[in-house]
């Protein structure tokens, strides 16, 4: 599946992984390039924000979701 951003999204709004590819929202000048794993889900001002963690070098980063994510993939338990 190919996933499109909105200059604050890169997330698949499936399984809510992303790339870590910003430095800021948009500018893609983020050289690690490892995948997000999403950890944490938030409520901030009225908008749900999904914090995602790289695996490869440990960058965090809150991110705003989408309207099409699906924001019960992160109220699954985890399988160990």
């Amino acid at each position: 599946m190919q996933v499109f951003g909105n200059g604050y999204t890169n997330h698949c709004p499936v399984c809510l992984w992303s790339k870590h590819v910003d430095v800021t929202p948009g500018d893609r000048s983020a050289l690690c390039g490892g995948l997000m794993e999403p950890l944490s889900l938030s409520l901030k001002k009225g908008d749900y924000i999904l914090l995602h963690r790289c695996v490869r070098c440990g960058y965090e980063k809150p991110n705003r979701t989408a309207p099409r994510d699906d924001l019960d993939m992160l109220l699954k338990p985890k399988k160990d």
